[in-house]
């Protein structure tokens, strides 16, 4: 429930109701929240029960934490039924960006813009085409 909650924050928290409500109330407001937990939790748990009372046999297996969405998808990819543990094991991405870089690499540079290094200068503006040049027509677009 407080697991987000740090050492220092809990601190803040116990100083700020020592002042607020002062060392005489506190313990006395320590046990009426308590109890307020203690009845939220018994009314939810009875809700629960009565939930799967009327769902009936064939939903004995329900799960409330299969409502929340990260537990539902979890429990989905987890299911081996689609096989991504297949291609989840048998893609490496290490290796297919190694084979791209290396095709990159290799790949011939274009003999307009020749470099040393065999690596595309990307500080140079492109060349600008012909004016002649024209977009190719797309009698559906008008």
């Amino acid at each position: 429930m407080f697991n987000d909650i740090g050492p220092l924050e809990l601190v803040t928290i116990i100083v700020l109701a020592v002042l607020v409500f002062g060392p005489d109330k506190l313990p006395k407001v320590i046990q009426d929240v308590m109890r307020t937990i203690r009845k939220i939790r018994e009314f939810s748990e009875s809700a629960k029960a009565d939930i799967r009372e009327e769902l009936g046999p064939e939903f004995k297996d329900f799960d409330f934490e299969d409502l929340n969405p990260k537990t539902f998808l979890r429990k989905q990819l987890d299911n081996d039924e689609l096989g991504l543990k297949e291609i989840r094991n048998g893609f490496d991405l290490k290796k297919e960006m190694a084979e791209v870089t290396e095709a990159v690499q290799s790949a011939d540079t274009p003999s307009s813009s020749p470099s040393s290094s065999g690596r595309l200068d990307m500080t140079k503006k492109p060349e600008e085409p012909e004016r002649d040049d024209r977009p190719p027509f797309d009698a559906d677009a008008t």
